[in-house]
This record gives C-alpha cells, structure tokens and sequence, in this order.
C-alpha cells in the first residue's frame, strides 16, 4: 500500500512552505493549503514507515468536529478540496499547545508513577491508579517547540513569562473547556471516552481568537471503548483504547522512547497494517460513518491536481 511520507508542491502563489511532524503546510496568499501526510511521529521524532490512509483519517477527523465546534470558537477551516488537505486562513499562532486531561493517563500517568503529583502546576489527587477519571479536567500545557521536544508549562509561568496575555490565556482557557466538553459528549453519543486531547490557537488578521490545526483525531487525542471501562478499572487491567498510544507502548517495548542514543527499532509490514487498521476503525467509531478508501495509486499528483482545480476556482 502507497503512504504519502514526503511532499513538495508548488502551488500557483505559493510564498513558502513549512514542514511538520506530520503536516506540510503551504502558504498561499492570505490562504494555508495544509496537507496531512501519511507520516506518524512518536516521542517527538517522525517514525521511518509511513501509515496508509493516516493523513486521510486526520484530515477527515479534524474536517468533522471542526464543523461540529464552530458554534464554540471560530476555527481557520475553509475548505477540503482533497481528502488529506485542509484550506484555511492564516494567523499567528499562540506559543503554547492547551493540552486538557479526563483521566490519569499517557505522560501524566508515567508523571504520576514516577512519584510527581504536580503536572504542569496543577496538583495531581492522591490515591489514583493509571487511567482513573479525575473528579474535573486538568490542564496541562505545553510550549510549542518549532523543533525538539514540547516541554511542560504551568499557567503561571505562561502568564510570568508573557508568551500570552492574561485575557487571551483565560480565553483559550475556556475555550479549551468548551471544546473538550462538546468532544466528550460527541465520544460518549459513540461509545468513546475522550481521555485527554490538545487544542492550538492563533489570532487572525483582524485579531480574533482562531482554532486551528486539528482537533480530536488519534494523533492529538486518546480515546477509550467506553463499554468494559469499569470492569478493567476494577480489576486493574489495561483500558482498551483507540490513540496512537499502543505505537508508544510498541516502541518502549523495543527499547525506544525518543532519548539520545536509542535507535528507532524497524516496523514490520504486519505491525504497519495494524497500525493503519486502528486510525481506519477510529475513524469509524468516532464520527459513525463508513471510511471509503482514496486511490492511493499516485497520492502526489491527486492532491496537487485537486488543490490546484479548487484554487483556481477560489482566486
């Protein structure tokens, strides 16, 4: 099966363009021509198989519940003019990812068992075990690394440091609230818990708070089966789930987790399927309808002819 793991456009206007973990975003006059890839990043470092139909599933995700909260907060989208390209207004992006957490998993959860119950500033409850329900979301941000690692931020040091105001902050703080109110009853209507997600913000030209990039897609979100939850708690047994945290639990298992001197251990073909099979049933839980796989025959030349027949149309 064909990935898309590598882009390089030129699109009619074009004035740069940016690469990303994931996404490669041009830049089209006042327009962001964002391209989902195929691409699948773990522990901050970009893994070397690509997954068939991942950027199709994220684009496709984030298409829906950006449609589905923009009755929330205005978000960038304008249009889809290929399954695994986004069009939208460009902005400046605020410097922090609002990260917000339902239960003790993932990276607060291995915070949480290394003995730390301060994450981010925000004091953990005792007596939890990995993936109990915290009696009110938490917010965890993080700083937005252009290249590395994001790193925890608290609140306090966000406003300290005066990488956002104090009104925007508490702004895209409730927002941030909102949203992921709306997701967990959109991932409950399914038979999902929405575990945790991260939001990213920016300001248009006109200075109004915007949501941009993607929201509650398995790259940015960790979902479990809502069915079960409470028996597994209960006997302490893992949580199913549907997030890209079994591909980490697959590197830990080969000796990876991003640090210096680990060698990223090969994916197998099998392992690849698996992969593109789970953000495929994701896919289909989360927003109910039927995924209907593109032609994945020349994905290159099908978004370029795409993107270009719809900016023709929009000049």
């Amino acid at each position: 099966m064909n990935a898309l793991v590598k882009t390089d456009y030129k699109f009619p206007g074009q004035t740069a363009v940016y690469k990303g973990k994931v996404r490669d975003v041009y830049s089209v006059g006042e327009l962001l021509v964002m391209v989902a890839s195929d691409r699948i990043s773990a522990f901050d470092v970009i893994l070397p198989e690509g997954i068939p139909y991942k950027g199709q599933v994220l684009n496709q995700i984030a298409s829906h519940f950006l449609n589905a909260t923009s009755d929330i907060v205005p978000n960038w989208l304008v249009a889809s003019p290929d399954p695994q390209v986004s069009v939208g207004v460009r902005c400046e992006p605020f410097k922090v990812e609002m990260v917000i957490r339902g239960y003790l998993s993932g990276h607060a959860a291995r915070t949480y068992k290394a003995g730390i119950k301060t994450l981010c500033g925000v004091q953990m409850p005792e007596g939890l075990k990995e993936n109990d329900k915290f009696p009110e979301p938490i917010i965890t941000p993080t700083t937005k690394a252009s290249e590395g690692h994001d790193e925890d931020i608290s609140r306090e040091d966000i406003l300290a440091k005066g990488i956002v105001s104090k009104s925007d902050y508490e702004q895209i703080e409730a927002y941030t609230r909102a949203l992921f109110k709306r997701g967990t009853e959109m991932a409950r209507d399914k038979g999902l818990i929405l575990v945790d997600t991260k939001y990213e913000f920016g300001k248009d030209v006109n200075g109004k708070i915007i949501l941009i990039d993607e929201i509650h897609t398995p790259d940015s979100s960790r979902y479990f089966y809502a069915e079960g939850y409470v028996e597994r708690q209960a006997k302490g047994e893992e949580q199913k789930q549907l997030s890209k945290e079994f591909v980490r639990q697959w590197l830990i298992a080969n000796n990876f987790q991003g640090k210096e001197g680990q060698k990223i251990p090969d994916m197998p073909a099998d392992f690849v399927k698996l992969v593109s099979d789970r953000y495929i049933e994701l896919f289909e839980n989360i927003t109910g309808n039927k995924f209907v796989k593109e032609d994945v025959n020349n994905i290159e030349s099908r978004i370029e002819r795409n993107v270009k027949e719809w900016l023709q149309k929009n000049k």
